[in-house]
This record gives C-alpha cells, structure tokens and sequence, in this order.
C-alpha cells in the first residue's frame, strides 16, 4: 500500500532493497492459513491446502515415497518424481522442484514436460480431420496391427526433455502406398507415449532411481490403447486412479491433513482406488528396439 501510494521518484528505489517487506511470507502446503467469512458460508471454513498443479496431482496420485511417479496427459505430458530430501539437479533439462511428502512436509521432486500430447488428437481432429471425436483416436489405431514404419513427432511448439530444440517441427515419416489414416492416427498416439517413455528413462538414470509403477491421470490417459503401449514402452504397470482429478483430490487431502479431517497420509492411503492397472506384455528386446527407431526418426525433426 505504502509503495501503491507514492509517486515515482528516486526515493522509490530504496523500497526494493526490501523484500521482506514485498514477498510473502512462506508456508506449507498443508497449513490453515486462515478462515472465510462466515456471512458467506454460514460458518467460518479454513482454508487449509494450496499446492501447485503438478504438485498437488503427485500428492493426489500417493507419490510420497522416493522414486514414486506420476504423468500427467494434458495438452502436453508432465511427469513428476518424488527424488525425497535432497534435490537432484539434472544435466538434460529435468526440472528441479518442491513437493509434499506424506505429512504435507517439503519434499524434492524432479520434473519432465512434453510439449504436445492431447493437442495432438486436438490436432488430429480439428485441422487434419482424421478423426471426429478424440475417442474415436482408439478405434483407428486398433484397427491396425502396427503403424507400417509410420511416424509422427508432434513438435508443433519444437521438443521439450531430454531434447529442448525450440526450433524442430512436426514432422510424419515412413509414409508408403499402403499407408492410411488408421496407420497415421495410430503413429500420432504412439508418440505420445514415446515422448513419456523418454522422460521417464532418463529421470531414472538423472536421479539413480528406479521407477517401479507409473501412475498417470489427465485427459488422454482414459485412452485404454495409449496406456497399453505406455505400459509397453516402460515395462512396468501403469495405474489409473478412479479419481481422475488428482490435482483438486491433492489438494483436498492436504487441506484434509491440517484440518485433521484425515489423522495421517495412511488413513488417505487406504480410501485410494485405482480404476485400471495396464500390464506390459513385450520383451526387452522389442522395447529397446522400438525406442531405438523412435529416437532415430526424431533426429529428422531436430
């Protein structure tokens, strides 16, 4: 208020060798940082959980635990680790960040960002009109055994992790005479999962962890035939929640646990359920050799 108040002058400058007195105080997660107005609600409510987007989906997602996971298949894919009380600093472009651990306490966590995931059955739709509804991307990637060596590399805004190249663009390769729209489609889902699988590869060298279980959430993820591949690409189970809003359900056990509605993240625990868990049903072999070729057609778009 005071610097709202004053005019601009040199004596201005003095207020910002201040930043106690301009940044906001820091507190938990988890926390009552006070209560509404009862002539509002008809009663005083705390308000008792604030957590950002991705961080409050881990949460919701039990990630708690060093090496626990979670992907996000929004418009782009995030992908978040639980890395425990020590951050680990990548080399390739994973993000560094905060996150709650089963008290609501700070915790480390790394972060991985896929540009374009949904925005590619978005695409798919709306521009190319390959297809009419986004659920309809599953029937025409079924109805073909395998994409005939075609791939798409959604770099509609460039590439994110490991690659960070601003300037790559979308690019479809391997087309043929006996190529179609069901071959397309299929590559374009694929690349969603290969773009995570890339994530998750090297959060796990960057951080010396193994990841044992992938919990996913976000629009994309209802897509059963993009969670089977992921589970492919990975070798690990993919688990979707039942709740498919993990970032408000995070947020509301954090609010929960200050409030004591939930005496301990166990208690939470045990109300979790998971709607599907996806089983990996290729060999080593055949991943390592799909993930090679996908990389290799990545590198005409970079």
């Amino acid at each position: 208020y005071q610097i709202a108040s004053r005019t601009w002058d040199s004596d201005m400058l003095s207020y910002f060798h201040l930043p106690e007195a301009l940044l906001p105080e820091i507190h938990l997660s988890s926390e009552v940082y006070g209560m509404t107005d009862p002539v509002w609600f008809g009663g005083p409510i705390p308000l008792a959980g604030i957590a950002g987007d991705q961080q409050a989906a881990l949460f919701g997602q039990g990630c708690v635990d060093p090496g626990s996971a979670k992907n996000t298949y929004g418009t782009g894919c995030f992908l978040l680790m639980n890395t425990g009380a020590e951050p680990v600093f990548s080399h390739h472009g994973l993000i560094t960040t905060m996150a709650c651990g089963r008290r609501g306490e700070p915790v480390c966590a790394m972060e991985g960002s896929v540009f374009s995931a949904g925005c590619t059955i978005q695409w798919l739709r709306d521009e190319m009109g390959l297809i009419r509804t986004a659920a309809e991307s599953e029937d025409c990637a079924r109805a073909v055994a395998d994409t005939q060596g075609v791939y798409v590399i959604p770099a509609f805004t460039g590439l994110g992790a490991p690659y960070w190249a601003p300037a790559a663009r979308t690019m479809i390769m391997g087309i043929t005479r006996g190529t179609n729209r069901n071959h397309v489609v299929r590559a374009a889902l694929e690349s969603i999962a290969y773009q995570s699988a890339e994530l998750v590869d090297l959060m796990q060298r960057e951080s010396g962890r193994s990841i044992d279980f992938l919990r996913v959430d976000g629009g994309a993820s209802a897509n059963a035939f993009l969670m089977e591949f992921q589970a492919d690409l990975l070798g690990i189970p993919v688990i979707r929640p039942a709740v498919a809003e993990s970032t408000a359900l995070g947020a509301a056990c954090l609010a929960g646990l200050s409030c004591g509605f939930f005496s301990d993240f166990e208690e939470i625990d045990r109300l979790r359920r998971s709607d599907v868990s996806y089983q990996p049903h290729i060999d080593e072999a055949a991943r390592t050799a799909m993930l090679t070729q996908w990389r290799s057609a990545v590198q005409y778009a970079l």
